[in-house]
Parts: structure tokens; sequence; C-alpha cells
């Protein structure tokens, strides 16, 4: 069985995303940040002023997960909640002011924490992984791969 934890890409992946986000929440748990709020975070900052059901959408969690994370972003004051103009049953997302200025810290704590995780690849490779990483992550988005 041990040959099997070593060479199958899933449980690598999934190991690899524990540590990963175990050194993420290190640096930005200082910021009031966890990292379920980052991820929220790094799509609103692109985006600010969208459903839940497209960030549910961008992150690929599930409905209740997307509710839970933004009640506490919310009660944390990273995020309000308005209502859609045309479309009375969604809600729009928004950052806050406190959100916004988070921005660079936030990103600062997440580079650090890949130049860590990723240092002992050159940057070929780094960019390589990155580029299988994201084939993958496309491949497994198509409808028949679930």
């Amino acid at each position: 069985m041990t040959d099997f934890k070593t060479q199958s890409a899933g449980y690598l992946a999934n190991h690899m995303a524990r540590l990963f986000e175990k050194g993420l929440y290190r640096r930005i748990e200082p910021l009031g940040l966890a990292p379920a709020q980052f991820m929220t975070l790094l799509v609103l900052w692109d985006q600010d002023g969208i459903t839940q059901q497209t960030l549910r959408l961008h992150l690929d969690v599930e409905q209740a997960t997307m509710a839970n994370t933004l009640k506490r972003m919310e009660r944390d004051g990273l995020i309000t909640r308005r209502a859609h103009k045309s479309d009375k049953r969604a809600r729009l997302v928004y950052l806050t002011d406190k959100a916004r200025e988070m921005r660079d810290g936030a990103l600062s704590a997440a580079k650090a924490q890949n130049k860590i995780a990723l240092g002992s690849l050159s940057a070929s490779e780094r960019a390589q992984l990155v580029s299988l990483m994201q084939r993958v992550i496309g491949q497994m988005k198509t409808p028949n791969a679930s």
C-alpha cells in the first residue's frame, strides 16, 4: 500500500494541499484570516460585488461551505451582502475597507508560503509544476471527469 501513496497523484496532491494550507494558516492567522476566507478574498479582490453562487463556482465548493465561510466573513467585518437589483433571490457580496486593506499583507503571506514550499525547485520546475497543476485542474473540471 505504501507504493500507492508515494505514486498516487491524488494522494500526493491532497497531502501537499494540506501542508500548504497549514503553512498558509500560520502566516495569515495573525491577520485574522483562515484559509477558506483567504481563497474567497482572492476572488473578491479581482471581482468585487458578485453573487454567492458565482463565488462558489470559482472556488469549487459546496453551497453550505460557501454560506458558512461568508457568514464568518460577514461576522468578522470582511464582507457585506446586498440585494441584487434584478434578481430578488440573489445577494451580492462586497468587500469592506478592512478586507481591501488586508490584501497586500495576505498576498505577501501566501507568496512566502509558496517560496518556502517550492524552494527546492528551479524557476523552470516551478513554472512546469504550476502549468501541470493547471492542466490537471482543467481536466477534472470537464463534465465527464467527476
